[in-house]
């Protein structure tokens, strides 16, 4: 297919991957519609991130010279996979493990086949690791797929430090840069936790299983990290699985909880 530097054809064309991806892969996990926008690669909300985020956090130009767009994408869980994890409060389903780590290789697919079908066209693009692109110490990702989806529009920052999307926040996120320019919908802010919105919801400190939420504290973590790693040991023969997801499990799981 010739894109013909055509910015319309061009963003149908990465949404169409992106489904095509998600529509073909033979997971064991299920998904809902993805959901995929775009934001240009100046947008003044990168450098923030070096502010808010971490100091070193990479800016799209970092990732690839010349940036002009970067792709934000999201891929939501079926509800089974959710359900599953929320029959026990400690325990993590084999479910949402298998999800994790099968879902980190689908957005590794996804990532590799827009690179390459998009080099065919002309058309540089570069990715970072759909996990463990963070500072060992901070524990902070140097590019951190979940803010790109916020400076995308794609969704919103939650009291569990997920991203609550229109489709919830039950899935995971990718992200790509291009050299190619790409149609931007100037999506406006949107509160979608219902903690932020009202105070009307602490869902998400009563499920953790380690008290690493507080309402009145930032995250704490390394006693989050300390759960993802107990829980990579027991499912360590599915692969790195540093997976824990029980803040995930409420009325903000499959859509935005503020109407």
């Amino acid at each position: 297919m010739m894109l013909n530097n055509d910015s319309t054809e061009l963003a149908k064309f990465i949404t169409g991957t992106v489904q095509h991806e998600v529509a073909e892969a033979s997971n064991i996990t299920d998904y809902r519609e993805p959901l995929v926008a775009f934001v240009e690669a100046d947008d003044p909300r990168f450098a923030d991130l070096r502010r808010v985020a971490q100091p070193t956090h990479m800016m799209p130009d970092d990732l690839l010279p010349g940036a002009h767009s970067v792709i934000s994408f999201f891929l939501p869980f079926d509800y089974w996979v959710v359900e599953a994890n929320a029959q026990d409060r400690e325990e993590v389903a084999r479910e949402w493990a298998e999800a994790y780590v099968e879902t980190n290789h689908l957005i590794e697919r996804i990532t590799k086949h827009l690179i390459e079908s998009l080099a065919d066209q002309g058309i540089r693009a570069a990715a970072e690791p759909p996990t463990h692109n963070f500072d060992p110490i901070s524990l902070v990702s140097h590019w951190s797929h979940k803010s790109i989806a916020v400076i995308a529009g794609l969704g919103s920052f939650g009291l569990h430090h997920m991203i609550i999307t229109d489709s919830g926040c039950a899935g995971r996120f990718g992200s790509v840069v291009i050299d190619a320019d790409l149609p931007i919908s100037a999506a406006k802010p949107k509160e979608r936790c219902l903690y932020f919105h009202d105070g009307s919801c602490l869902e998400c400190i009563l499920r953790c299983p380690v008290d690493a939420l507080d309402e009145n504290d930032p995250i704490d973590r390394q006693r989050c990290y300390r759960r993802l790693r107990s829980v990579a040991k027991r499912y360590e023969h599915l692969d790195l699985v540093e997976v824990c997801g029980k803040c995930a499990i409420g009325p903000c799981s499959f859509e935005s909880a503020v109407q």
